[in-house]
Formats: C-alpha cells, structure tokens, sequence
C-alpha cells in the first residue's frame, strides 16, 4: 500500500483566525483558575489587528482586499508600539484621515472607470443618493457596469432584467454612512474586490455553476455603510 499523502498546511484566514481564538480562550481560562492575569495582555490587544489584516492578505481577493489587509496590519503595529510604549502617537488627532480616505477611494473608483474606455450611457448604470435615495433600474442587453455612491443615503439598482455580452461588467461601489442594494439575474457569477471598514459587502446570489455564465465584479469602498447583491 502506498502511503498516503500528508495534508499539506496553508495559512488560511480560517486557519489564522482559530488559532486566535483559542489563544484568547487559553489565556481566559488561566486567568479564572489564577495561573495569570489576564489584564496584564491587555496592552497586547492590537496583535488582534494585525491577525485580521495578515488574514486578509492571505484571502484570495483581489487587490483592494490586499490593500486593505496591510493597512490594517499597519495600523495594528502602531497601535502595538504605542501601547508598549516604544512610539507614542495621538490618533484622535487623525481620525479626519477616515475622510481623507474615504475620497481618495472615491476619486480613484472615478480613475479606474475612465480607464476601461468609452462605454455608452445606455449600457452604464450611475447614480448618487447624497442625504437622499433613488431607485434605478437596466434593460440593457449589453450591460458593461457604472458608478454607485451613496453618502447617508441608499440606491436602490435593478439589473435582473438585463445582460452582458462582455467578458465582465464592473460596478464600482462606495458608501459612506448609506447603502447600496443591487438585483441581479440568475445566471449572473457575481464576485466582490472590495474593502469594508465598518461596514459590509453581502453577496446573497446564487452561484451558478455554468462555467460560461455572465460575470460581474462588484469593487468598492464601504466606511460605515453596506452594499448587499441578491438575485
């Protein structure tokens, strides 16, 4: 008989985040039998940062899943140093940084979309509910993507009645304090290249399993805010 293989170990997220969790767990456990205190790992607490943004970059998203990975991961580092008390860094100072963010994202959706070239505004969807909302909805037979912005506001997209006939349709995404609800049909294969911080990104589709079917990409940016796709 030949020996069977070994599983081979890859550092999944799933696989980061146990190994969190159970280390959370045993340093719980000894601090209420008295081995420790776990009051004195507290300072530690940004390691948890960095997990979830080395988790990130080991998903297989696409590059704003990476970006947003090693930011966090960065983020997490300085929060690490400054509690261990080797830099010392007033972030309160910086939380306008989160606006600054939120429009660089924004402009370079806008980059991005002039990049891909001419499409025709029939085969486009775009909209911005800012402090309000819109419902919008595509026939278009052809159909290539759009911008969605929503700032404490929603939109409301409607796509099940249209197509694509191109080898993907991109629909860039950004929300802040606002939602975004997208339907699309049956036999469309929707993937997400997105970063949320505070906020989601929910693909409720069903899946087809047809190697040809008509893809979507959803990418975006989300602060406080969410973008849910369902057929």
């Amino acid at each position: 008989m030949e020996p069977k293989p070994r599983p081979s170990i890859r550092f999944t997220p799933q696989l980061i985040s146990g190994f969190t969790i159970i280390l959370v767990g045993v340093l719980f456990l000894l601090d209420n039998l008295g081995v420790i205190h776990a009051e004195n790992f507290w300072h530690y607490w940004p390691v948890l940062l960095i997990v979830v943004g080395a988790a990130k970059l080991t998903e297989t998203g696409g590059d704003w899943g990476k970006a947003f990975g090693a930011g966090l991961m960065a983020f997490g580092t300085l929060l690490l140093l400054d509690n261990l008390n080797i830099t010392h860094v007033d972030f309160w100072k910086f939380w306008p940084a989160l606006l600054i963010l939120a429009g660089i994202a924004l402009v370079w959706q806008v980059f991005i979309g002039t990049a891909g070239g001419r499409k025709s505004q029939e085969s486009q969807i775009r909209g911005a509910a800012i402090l309000s909302g819109f419902k919008r909805s595509s026939r278009s037979q052809n159909f290539q993507g759009g911008e969605l912005t929503a700032i404490m506001g929603g939109c409301d997209i409607d796509l099940r009645e249209a197509s694509i006939q191109t080898e993907q349709a991109v629909i860039s995404c950004f929300a802040f304090w606002g939602g975004i609800e997208i339907k699309v049909p049956e036999d469309w294969d929707v993937s997400v290249d997105a970063v949320p911080i505070m906020g989601g990104f929910e693909d409720k589709t069903r899946h087809p399993q047809d190697a040809y079917a008509k893809q979507l990409l959803i990418r975006g940016f989300v602060l406080m805010g969410g973008v849910e796709v369902r057929n």
